[in-house]
């Protein structure tokens, strides 16, 4: 009777064993779709939801770096004609999107609307000098085209000038044009935007999505394309083996990122995303660049890679956006201006996405701002179209510590919990139910030696 009591118990634990078992191997699937159903509620642009807080508030601090490229031959230049060698000064920080956005409107047709206001505060602690310093570059005024000769020569104005920093970056008054000039003009006192986005609320894969921004501009259906987000953030459940694509009103154009690896951020495993060498290539070698080539003379009848043409959403100037030292640039770009180093590590573009929420969670947005100018007698024997670097600038933001505490509080711990349970469960009811079946088998053995014996 003791012998078919133990038979009897061992086998009841290997039934317990197996339920338990059963149980952590059905938590997995079920906590799968717990965890699914409760990001895509918390990802939707609605107020109540976590998504809602961080989307509308001004979020984590954006800094954005500038150097600024210094012409240290200008008299060179002039005088014979020879290549500008620049050196870069920087960098100067300032403290950018600190405003949350403005005039809000949600709309029924699961569309939220909003303006992006603009403001730059210098932070003297991360920058390399004052806003005072003084730079010799580009005549802005005479590089933008404006100016007729005529007005050129009685003002007595050069090629290159000297100002300061906070001339530079963001306005003074111009003898020539008399009026104001500066790369960032009234910066301060303008919007980014108006921009009209999808909330998610019908259809999770589209949260964040821009639908509407501005006008159009390249005059093309393709290159007018608004894709993807606005970077900040890209719709749930990331999968790596597929590009993102966000939307850059400072390119004023759509650009997709593919992934690079994956990284520990603050003890957050993110997927990084960099731009594709592709982004700014030729046409010639990337076909659907083509509606980007505006100007044949100045991209060498498309053939010039790594700059892109944005006098059409910049009012006409003839400024021209690429990676900073021209990194993926056609060689003659650096053999026109010297002193250049493009660095991949110092000079991409990357993007940090958290995959589970599509949050970005750190970013560095690198861009090179450049003008051209030439051929020309009137300032200088410049021979050539020559593209000249104004300045260069990194935007960046991450997640403060606070913040990735509470991310990983949140969201990450609850995660990794669920599944701890999900693996003791399935560990433990195996166990016990091997155990179980190997102690029946020798306790039934020794029964049947017995009865032998």
């Amino acid at each position: 009777m003791s012998c078919c009591n133990r038979r009897c118990g061992l086998i009841a634990g290997a039934v317990f064993g197996a339920v338990v078992a059963v149980l952590g191997g059905i938590l997995i699937p079920v906590g799968d779709l717990i965890i699914q159903k409760t990001v895509k509620q918390e990802a939707v642009i609605e107020p109540g939801t976590t998504a809602h807080e961080n989307w509308a508030a001004a979020g984590a601090k954006v800094y954005r770096q500038f150097w600024l490229f210094e012409v240290t031959n200008a008299q060179e230049v002039l005088d014979d004609g020879a290549a500008p060698v620049v050196t870069e000064r920087g960098p100067y920080t300032y403290m950018m999107r600190y405003l949350a956005k403005d005039n809000i409107t949600f709309h029924h047709n699961h569309t939220v609307s909003y303006l992006l206001p603009n403001g730059a505060i210098f932070e003297p602690s991360m920058s390399a000098g004052t806003e005072e310093d003084k730079i010799t570059s580009l005549n802005l005024a005479v590089a933008v085209g404006i100016a007729a000769d005529t007005m050129i020569k009685t003002s007595n104005s050069s090629l290159f000038q000297r100002r300061t920093v906070k001339e530079l970056l963001w306005g003074y008054h111009d003898p020539i044009l008399k009026g104001a000039v500066g790369f960032f003009l009234d910066y301060n006192n303008t919007y980014d935007g108006y921009y009209n986005v999808f909330t998610g609320k019908d259809d999770i894969l589209n949260v964040g999505k821009i639908d509407m921004w501005r006008q159009s501009f390249w005059n093309d259906k393709y290159c007018d394309m608004l894709n993807g987000t606005d970077a900040s953030s890209f719709p749930p459940f990331v999968d790596k083996k597929e590009p993102i694509f966000f939307f850059s009103s400072d390119i004023c154009r759509s650009v997709s990122a593919s992934y690079e690896e994956t990284v520990n951020l603050k003890g957050i495993d993110v997927y990084r995303y960099s731009l594709l060498q592709s982004t700014l290539a030729s046409p010639v070698d990337n076909p659907d660049n083509k509606c980007f080539c505006s100007n044949m003379k100045t991209t060498k009848n498309c053939t010039l890679a790594g700059v892109l043409d944005i006098s059409s959403c910049q009012e006409g100037r003839p400024i021209y956006i690429s990676l900073p030292h021209f990194l993926h640039g056609s060689p003659s770009l650096r053999t026109d201006v010297l002193g250049l180093n493009p660095d991949e590590e110092h000079h991409k573009t990357f993007l940090d996405v958290e995959p589970t929420t599509g949050f970005t969670l750190n970013f560095a947005k690198r861009i090179q701002v450049n003008m051209m100018y030439g051929p020309s007698k009137v300032c200088g024997d410049v021979k050539s179209v020559t593209v000249f670097l104004s300045s260069t600038f990194k935007q960046t933001a991450t997640l403060d510590d606070e913040t990735a505490d509470m991310f990983k509080k949140e969201l990450m711990s609850r995660i990794q919990m669920l599944e701890i349970i999900q693996q003791v469960l399935l560990g433990v009811g195996l166990g016990i139910f091997v155990l179980c079946l190997i102690f029946y088998c020798v306790v039934r053995r020794s029964h049947n030696q017995s009865k032998l014996a």
